[in-house]
């Protein structure tokens, strides 16, 4: 393992060195203050035009080489934040905590945390190219948005005469060689739901019941591997022992972020004096992994003995929940017509927690057809109402429908191929980029979407490979001197 300090050790240096500046700054999302600083603070050195909007973005503008000034003015974005998750037992604050970072067989990886190379390798890109005095390019508007990963207000909020350019560069794909003309659509969807704490019988021993190991990652990118979700896992355990065992359930405190499938879970439980839960839960959890012994080769439940309990759910609310929880939708809903492996709709069960007498389910929803996702936001809602939760429905953002005719698609293939003597994919992506919301501020907007390869973004084994970034570099390169003329 060698850690990475400045990038020096990689190529591109300059390039490699801005991500390692980029990993010192703590940007979770909704906690961007100090990578905002930053990148205002990077593009007033460089003496360019740097404006901070009112919903956090940023946007530099660097005027033309010398001799390209007729060129289209090309925009160049990446968001500023990152999905903050870590391994349990890693300790790491990522509102105040740096990212380390190590290079190992070829990829560049993290300690126990998110790398953050979604999208930090964007805005590295970015950033060399604005203190460049060596490359060839047009006009250039730098875009740097807000919290993209939590409810793109960045995107949502960027005003419609802020940006001159009609060309627009999104640097946050995360499979190199591919070039993306669409994108999901998303909305979130809370349920909440309060009950009375019942007190609890002397009779019973507790427990805590965690599951882990399991690989989480991307709920849109990686959603159609088959991956377990922890929150299911989970209740699936909790609703086969309630009805052999008795079971009540104390707490539970299962995922996190919304766009992250869930890897862990934790929940307290009683049972009668006596019962084998040990044996039953074990049976149980061999089931599953036997179901998911491919896609979950590291699935790990533990049921450990700890005090009893002040308060249970009740039972009538216990049985409720689980057999909701059993009910409702996660993964993928139907695959794309047209598109062979693209997944059309999915959701999300991204978070179920329940304790002190309060409820909260979380699910995000992606679909690149906006009457299936509602479809699926009325599915969640016809199975969480009948036990009187308050369902809501927010953050709707739309998908970004390809256009094969593009001129800058047709540039970006005809230069890949140049480069590297190989055709380039052309796909969709089961993802929130934000360009379907650009498209809405500016509908003439021509746009496609690139990147190096990233592995499990948004969970702890996140990697970028580092021979892809060198491609991306260069591909970034090469199209910024063939930009078609105003």
């Amino acid at each position: 393992m060698n850690s990475i300090k400045n990038g020096s050790d990689l190529t591109p240096k300059q390039l490699w060195y801005n991500f390692t500046q980029v990993l010192n700054v703590p940007r979770p999302s909704k906690k961007e203050e100090k990578i905002v600083k930053f990148v205002k603070e990077f593009g007033e050195r460089l003496n360019l035009e740097t404006i901070v909007d009112s919903v956090g973005n940023v946007i530099i503008k660097k005027s033309a080489t010398p001799g390209l000034e007729k060129l289209k003015t090309v925009i160049l974005q990446a968001h500023l934040d990152m999905v903050p998750q870590k391994n349990n037992d890693t300790v790491h604050n990522f509102e105040t905590d740096p990212i380390t970072a190590y290079v190992e067989n070829g990829w560049v990886k993290a300690e126990g945390t998110t790398l953050g190379a979604d999208n930090g390798i964007g805005i590295a890109a970015i950033m060399t190219v604005l203190e460049s005095n060596e490359l060839q390019h047009g006009p250039i508007e730098a875009l740097f948005t807000a919290d993209e990963e939590t409810g793109m207000t960045g995107a949502f909020g960027l005003q419609p005469e802020i940006l001159k350019g009609n060309i627009l560069l999104n640097l946050d794909s995360e499979d190199e060689g591919e070039l993306f003309i669409g994108c999901a659509g998303g909305i979130d969807t809370n349920v909440e739901l309060s009950y009375s704490e019942d007190t609890i019988s002397k009779d019973v021993s507790a427990y805590k019941i965690s599951v882990s190991g399991l690989k989480g990652g991307h709920s849109g990118c990686e959603v159609h591997l088959g991956r377990g979700n922890a929150n299911k896992v989970m209740n699936r355990i909790l609703w086969s022992a309630a009805r052999t065992l008795e079971l009540r359930v104390g707490s539970i405190n299962g995922g996190g972020l919304r766009n992250a499938i869930p890897r862990e879970s934790i929940a307290v439980v009683t049972v009668p004096k006596g019962r084998d839960i040990d044996s039953f839960i074990s049976k149980v959890t061999d089931e599953i992994k036997a179901e998911l012994s491919v896609s979950e080769p590291g699935l790990t439940v533990k049921i450990e003995p700890i005090a009893t309990p002040k308060t249970l759910m009740p039972l009538d609310i216990q049985t409720q929940l689980l057999n909701t929880i059993y009910a409702a939708p996660n993964g993928v809903i139907r695959m794309a017509d047209g598109m062979p492996g693209l997944v059309e709709t999915s959701t999300n069960m991204a978070q179920v927690i329940a304790n002190n007498g309060k409820i909260k389910v979380m699910f995000l929803t992606r679909s690149s057809v906006d009457t299936a996702k509602l479809d699926v936001c009325n599915i969640i809602q016809s199975v969480f109402e009948p036990i009187d939760a308050n369902v809501k429905h927010s953050g709707s953002y739309p998908g970004w429908n390809p256009d094969t005719d593009s001129e800058i698609l047709n540039l970006a293939k005809e230069t890949y191929k140049k480069t590297f003597e190989r055709d380039a994919a052309i796909k969709a992506i089961h993802a929130g980029l934000e360009c379907g919301l650009f498209k809405s501020v500016y509908p003439g907007m021509d746009m496609i979407s690139f990147g190096p390869t990233i592995l499990n973004p948004h969970s702890p084994d996140e990697m970028i490979e580092i021979v892809t970034v060198s491609k991306f570099w260069d591909y970034l390169v090469e199209i910024l001197k063939h930009i078609p003329q105003k």
